[in-house]
């Protein structure tokens, strides 16, 4: 994985075009990338060989995306030379090259409900970006070794969000986060982890696969007591691929409701901990400063809002007779934090509950995680950022004369990113807005039957990486009844959410390409 590193110029594109980003370095990156993605095909093809699954669609996929990557890095070079102009350009071309070639399965494998290139591109960006949302109507249809696959693509979409939050991101500017990353955690720990990508990738990716073995030795471990007669050693190997990433796919056609209670429960850590800012992990629990996560402004907010939430549900699920007792408790503690990590699994289709829960999980949707973890959203530091910044305008409008400096951590936050935090509030929630009319009016002349809220979870559910919406869409339903016009939009938005929204705006503006 290279570095991104100060940019050289001019820029020349093989046609003799003169730009200002190294459109030849950037591709030249991108190539390599989907060359290393290649070897992801390695697994699902060793898991159809062991259920007796026909291996060559992950063979053919594999091989055509070496093909590419080789041959995408050999017409091109200068991939030493990516800077933080590139950089762009670089994520928004990997994100989408990557969606592609991992649909490429799906076609190939025969399976009816994902015949379609649309769906299949659907379905793959959807694993991708961990988002969660699916076309399937009938999901234990599908072979082993595609739902396998389809679990693959989350995680190993994970490990790049990882490395996209942490590392690229910040440098990137967008919307504010490299002021932001280093309010993540209190002290000198987080300012003296490693500058470079590579060694960022190695000591973040280490935590996250740590984190994804525990939650495989306790599913595992379930399994062998039999504690829960319904989870397997297939479900121990293929939910944990789906909850670090904060992914939400699951190989079962009703996520985790088929599932006893100590499964369900044993869930809700590894949710938690998905949702959590990476470098607060691993300055807590790696550098051993667990002391970090009290002092944390993000993480206090987020484990408050978890509770608040859990309990508003609770309340509202026994005062209905919705569920009653420990089935109560569990069912909004499980539904809360995998709607407010953005993680997508459901207990209990909470798409038939009352409307209060429905107004709660919206929220959720919008608030989402911390920043700096796989979770989807606008996430919760900035909200945090906001809010000071309201407190702090209502005491300057008493005292003009005052001086305050908004903090986060103790750290103060410079007036540019403070800027960038509200416009890229202002760009998520009008994504959302012109998603949701264009999916709404799509649907009018498609006549399939949809409410303009439901327009709108839909929207929110995918742009916030969040997995199921509501009505037909739901928790326990599908995406599949959307004409084709609202799907594309659908993959736009996982897109756009995946990589906020800022990378892929700046690619049509002519100052980008401008020398």
């Amino acid at each position: 994985m290279a570095t991104i590193s100060a940019p050289a110029r001019p820029r020349t594109l093989p046609g003799r075009v003169r730009t200002a980003v190294d459109v030849s370095a950037a591709l030249n990156l991108v190539g390599a990338l989907l060359k290393w993605w290649a070897l992801a095909f390695t697994f699902p093809a060793a898991v159809a060989l062991l259920y007796g699954d026909p291996p060559w669609p992950f063979v053919v996929s594999g091989l055509a995306t070496l093909g590419f990557g080789v041959t995408l890095e050999w017409r091109t070079s200068g991939k030493e030379r990516t800077g933080p102009r590139e950089g762009y350009l670089v994520v928004a071309l990997a994100w989408l090259l990557v969606a592609l070639v991992s649909a490429l399965p799906y076609v190939l494998s025969g399976e009816e409900q994902l015949s379609s290139p649309l769906d299949a591109l659907f379905e793959s960006m959807s694993g991708v970006t961990t988002t969660g949302s699916s076309v399937l109507t009938d999901i234990p249809a599908l072979s082993p070794s595609l739902l396998m696959w389809r679990q693959f693509t989350q995680w190993l979409g994970g490990m790049g969000i990882v490395v996209l939050v942490i590392a690229i991101l910040p440098r990137l500017r967008v919307g504010g986060r490299q002021a932001l990353f280093h309010s993540e955690a209190p002290g000198p720990d987080l300012a003296a982890l490693p500058t470079t990508i590579r060694k960022i990738a190695r000591q973040f990716l280490a935590l996250y696969i740590g984190l994804t073995a525990a939650q495989m030795a306790v599913l595992g471990l379930i399994t062998a007591t039999r504690a829960d007669a319904e989870m397997t050693y297939f479900d121990a190997v293929a939910h944990p691929f789906a909850t670090i990433p904060t992914g939400g796919f699951s190989p079962r056609g009703r996520s985790l409701e088929e599932f006893g209670a100590i499964t369900q429960w044993s869930f809700v850590p590894f949710m938690i901990l998905g949702g959590t800012s990476f470098a607060l992990l691993y300055v807590s629990f790696v550098r051993r400063r667990p002391v970090s996560l009290v002092r944390d402004d993000e993480f206090r907010v987020y484990l408050l809002l978890l509770l608040g939430a859990s309990a508003v549900i609770c309340a509202t699920l026994l005062d209905r007779g919705v569920s009653g007792g420990e089935q109560a408790v569990r069912d909004a503690v499980v539904n809360t934090v995998s709607v407010f990590t953005t993680t997508g699994f459901a207990s209990a289709d909470f798409n038939l509950w009352p409307a209060l829960t429905t107004f709660v999980f919206v929220g959720g949707m919008l608030a989402s995680a911390s920043a700096g973890s796989t979770a989807g959203g606008i996430k919760l530091v900035r909200h945090v950022v906001i809010a000071k910044m309201l407190r702090r305008e209502l005491h300057q409008t008493v005292h003009p004369e005052l001086v305050s400096p908004i903090r986060v951590n103790g750290r103060p936050i410079d007036e540019r990113a403070l800027r960038a935090v509200v416009v890229f509030s202002f760009l998520y929630l009008g994504a959302l807005a012109v998603g949701a009319l264009i999916v709404l009016v799509d649907s009018s002349f498609s006549g399939v039957p949809l409410s303009p809220f439901q327009a709108v979870a839909a929207a929110a559910s995918t742009l916030a990486s969040c997995g199921p919406g509501f009505g037909f869409a739901g928790p326990m339903g599908s995406f599949e009844p959307f004409g084709d016009v609202s799907k594309g939009v659908f993959i736009v938005l996982m897109w756009l959410g995946r990589l906020e929204i800022i990378p892929l705006l700046v690619l049509c503006t002519r100052s980008y390409w401008r020398l």
